[in-house]
C-alpha cells in the first residue's frame, strides 16, 4: 500500500503549476503509489485573485477541478489536492475556503476538507504579515474518509499547531493523516519537523506532510522538508527543497501493533478544549 508525498515550488502561473503537478503525480503512480498528496497552494502561489479563482472553479470555468478529475482517472491514483480556493458547495457567490479535496481513482470526489485554522500571523521574514482570513472563510468540519490505503484524516498546514484537531481525527478512526503545507522558511525551520513528528506520535498515524519548498512570487520562501512519518514518529522519506516525489509503504500490521503495545487512545483522560465559535462537526 504505497503512499506518496509531492513537494513543489509553485509559482503564480496556474497552467505551469498543473503541468508540473501532473508530471510529479505520474512519477508517483509509475513507482506504485495508490494515494498521493499535493502541497498547499499547489495550483497557484503568490496570486491576489483568490476569490476570482474560486468563483471560476465553482461555476465550472476554472482549470483546476477538470484537471484533477482527469489526472486521477488517467493515472488510476487517489489524490489529495493540497489546497485551492473553492466556495461552499452550491454557493458559488460565497467566500472561498482553502479547500483540500480528495478524489478517487475514477476522478470522483471522495471527501472535502475546508481548512479550519487560518494563518493570521506576523512572521520575522521579508513579508512580515500573513492574513489568510483576508482571502478565505474558516472551515467547520473534521473530515475522515475511506481510501484503499486506510482511513484518511485531512488537515492543512497551520492546523498542525492545534493538537485537538488530530485527537478528533484519531477518535474518528484515522489511520493516516494528510498535511499539505506551505510553511514559511522561518516558522518551518523552528517548528515543522517537531510538529509533524509529534502529530504522528500522539495519534499513532502515518502523517503525509507535503510541502512547498523554495522561492515564490512576492519574495515568499517556503521551508520544504516534505516527509512521510510513521506511527512511531520515524521519518520514512524526506526532501529538504525543490521538487520531489517521496514514497513509503504503510505497514498496517506494525501500526496495529504500535497501538496495541501503547494504547494511548484508551488512556486519554482529558477532552480536547472547545474553541471559541461554533464547534467543528465531523464528516465521516
Amino acid at each position: 500500500m504505497s503512499l506518496a508525498v509531492i513537494q513543489m515550488v509553485s509559482q503564480d502561473d496556474v497552467p505551469a503549476n498543473l503541468a508540473a503537478a501532473r508530471r510529479l503525480l505520474q512519477e508517483a503512480a509509475e513507482r506504485g503509489a495508490r494515494l498521493a498528496v499535493l502541497p498547499e497552494n499547489f495550483a497557484a502561489m503568490g496570486r491576489r485573485d483568490q476569490a476570482a479563482l474560486g468563483r471560476a472553479e465553482a461555476d465550472g470555468s476554472g482549470p483546476i477541478l477538470p484537471w484533477l478529475k482527469r489526472t486521477a482517472r488517467d493515472l488510476r491514483l487517489w489524490i489529495v489536492a493540497g489546497t485551492f480556493p473553492l466556495p461552499p458547495d452550491g454557493r458559488p457567490e460565497a467566500r472561498a475556503h482553502a479547500c483540500s479535496l480528495l478524489v478517487d481513482e475514477d476522478g470522483e470526489r471522495a471527501a472535502r476538507y475546508d481548512k479550519l485554522h487560518l494563518f493570521d500571523v506576523d512572521v520575522a521574514d521579508s513579508r512580515g504579515r500573513y492574513r489568510e482570513s483576508d482571502d478565505y472563510a474558516f472551515g467547520e468540519q473534521v473530515v475522515v474518509a475511506e481510501t484503499p490505503v486506510g482511513r484518511l484524516g485531512l488537515s492543512v498546514c497551520y492546523d498542525l499547531r492545534f493538537p485537538e484537531l488530530y485527537t478528533r481525527l484519531r477518535e474518528a478512526g484515522a489511520e493516516l493523516i494528510s498535511a499539505p503545507a506551505a510553511f514559511t522558511a522561518v516558522t518551518g525551520a523552528a517548528h515543522w519537523q517537531v510538529l509533524t513528528r509529534a502529530r504522528a506520535i500522539e495519534t499513532q498515524c502515518y502523517v503525509l506532510a507535503a510541502g512547498q519548498g523554495g522561492s515564490h512570487p512576492g519574495g515568499r520562501e517556503t521551508f520544504g522538508h516534505s516527509a512521510i512519518i510513521d506511527p512511531w514518529g520515524r521519518v520514512l522519506a524526506e526532501r529538504s527543497s525543490g521538487e520531489a516525489v517521496l514514497l513509503a509503504e504503510r505497514d498496517a500490521a506494525e501500526q496495529a501493533a504500535v497501538r496495541q503495545r501503547m494504547p494511548v487512545a484508551r488512556h486519554r483522560r482529558f477532552i480536547a478544549p472547545v474553541q471559541p465559535g461554533p464547534a467543528p462537526t465531523e464528516q465521516l
